[in-house]
């Protein structure tokens, strides 16, 4: 599955915290205990949640970890475990 060219930008407007919390959603951690883990409220993780689903333009959580994998943010069992996609950098030739 290849990323659209728009959807790119929107994964680099997510932030390290994003990040964060999108690798523990796809480890199948609930807002609670991603709550715990980093420390913060849980209605902060659910602030982080609606902001991710946002910015991925992502329906639920299923879509959101169907979006971290086709990016290759993620990995299960070792398997889809890829650098990430950088953006195309312009050339002064």
């Amino acid at each position: 599955m290849s990323i659209p060219q728009d959807d790119r930008l929107e994964y680099s407007l997510l932030s390290e915290r994003e990040l964060q919390v999108l690798e523990l959603v796809a480890a199948g951690l609930t807002n609670q205990d991603i709550a715990a883990k980093l420390d913060i409220s849980k209605r902060t993780v659910d602030n982080h949640i609606s902001n991710i689903l946002m910015k991925t333009k992502s329906e639920n959580r299923v879509a959101l970890v169907r979006w971290a994998l086709a990016w290759g943010k993620v990995c299960l069992n070792d398997v889809n475990c890829c650098a990430l996609p950088t953006p195309p950098t312009q050339s002064n030739e």
